[in-house]
């Protein structure tokens, strides 16, 4: 309970702030809706919003499904083919240099306007955290560990997945915690490209019919959605990794 008021304090906070911006500054809620109207929006709106969360939820957790493995092979490969790496790093810093909004258009015409483009807008944008994070893990495996592993004689293929992987898993979870975080960004921007489902959708949907209480509500899910696969993921690696505060 201490915990969860303490993360409520934060929250509480910002409301305040904004309603006495509105009230302050006689805004318009055109401008900046007051929150109030965005909360009774979402209890009007509750099937609409919920339909388009459903979308927006199943792309962002297909795409960190198929981003963590494809960074976890990924990393693999950087680690046992020094010859590939050369080839290998350059694009992942290219998947990072080019701007999202500037291959999305790209991927809703070569893939549709269905889930399939934004779940690989979503892989593109967590790749290079989860791959990352995880070559910096199985790199920087304890000498101990490895020495160990020798003493036992295990072969490499045991001693990359009891050893290696074990002690990169404190890295992966690191990244893993960014990627859920940026996840939802590559979902919506796929939406707001080329898409009939999804919080983005219709966030710009209602945008465009001046209804931003509806859009402050959309975005106030996608926010609480965000938060709540963060906190999930703290929640599960510090149950599963209990080792990652003793690694060091």
């Amino acid at each position: 309970m201490r915990k969860f008021l303490r993360a409520s304090l934060p929250v509480i906070f910002l409301f305040i702030l904004w309603q006495g911006i509105v009230v302050v500054f006689d805004l318009p809620h055109y401008i900046l809706p007051k929150p109030k109207d965005v909360f009774l929006q979402i209890i009007n709106q509750y099937s609409l919003l919920w339909e388009h969360t459903q979308t927006t939820l199943l792309e962002i957790i297909i795409g960190i499904i198929l981003g963590c493995i494809f960074g976890l092979c990924s990393a693999f490969v950087l680690l046992y083919y020094k010859k590939i790496e050369k080839y290998l790093l350059p694009i992942l810093v290219i998947s990072q240099a080019i701007p999202v909004f500037a291959i999305a258009p790209l991927l809703v015409l070569w893939f549709g306007y269905g889930l399939a483009s934004k779940i690989i807008m979503t892989v593109l944008i967590i790749y290079f955290p989860i791959t990352t994070a995880c070559y910096d893990g199985l790199k920087n495996t304890p000498k101990q560990w490895l020495q160990l592993a020798h003493t036992y004689k295990l072969t490499p293929l045991q001693t990359l997945f009891k050893v290696r992987f074990k002690a990169s898993l404190p890295s992966f979870a690191s990244g893993l915690k960014i990627a859920v975080c940026i996840a939802p960004i590559g979902a919506v921007i796929g939406e707001w490209v080329g898409s009939s489902k999804g919080l983005g959708y219709l966030m710009l949907h209602a945008n465009a019919r001046m209804q931003i209480d509806l859009m402050f509500s959309a975005l106030f899910i996608l926010v609480v959605l965000t938060l709540s696969l963060y906190f999930l993921t703290d929640y599960l690696t510090k149950k599963f990794i209990p080792w990652s505060s003793h690694l060091h």
